[in-house]
């Protein structure tokens, strides 16, 4: 994911949802976090920029990307919270599916949208 901030992206990630950091670069324009099987990385806008020769759509907080992270959570309403004591807000209310899952949807400090929701 790429951001303008690696240091600060990582810090919201480790207190909104308690990841630890993996690493980040002495440059801070590339970091990981410790998150299982699969690798959260963030990587500085400069680098995507040096990596992408036809240019890509930046992030903004306006409108999300039609992609989104999905983590599952006990508690729908305090990961929300969390979320927002985080710097990150609120982009769908939380509510409960037909098939009893609660679902609420964030966007992080950058903008990248967020589901977070009760295993099924």
């Amino acid at each position: 994911m790429y951001v303008v901030d690696v240091e600060a992206t990582i810090q919201f990630y480790e207190q909104a949802f308690g990841f630890v950091r993996k690493f980040v670069t002495p440059e801070q324009d590339y970091g990981e976090l410790i998150s299982g099987d699969t690798t959260i990385a963030f990587a500085h806008i400069d680098l995507a920029l040096s990596n992408l020769s036809k240019g890509y759509q930046q992030v903004n907080k306006e409108k999300p990307f039609g992609i989104e992270l999905g983590f599952v959570v006990d508690d729908v309403l305090s990961a929300i919270e969390k979320v927002e004591q985080a710097g990150g807000t609120i982009h769908e209310s939380v509510t409960v599916k037909p098939w009893g899952q609660t679902v609420g949807y964030v966007l992080d400090n950058n903008g990248f949208l967020i589901e977070l929701c009760t295993s099924m």
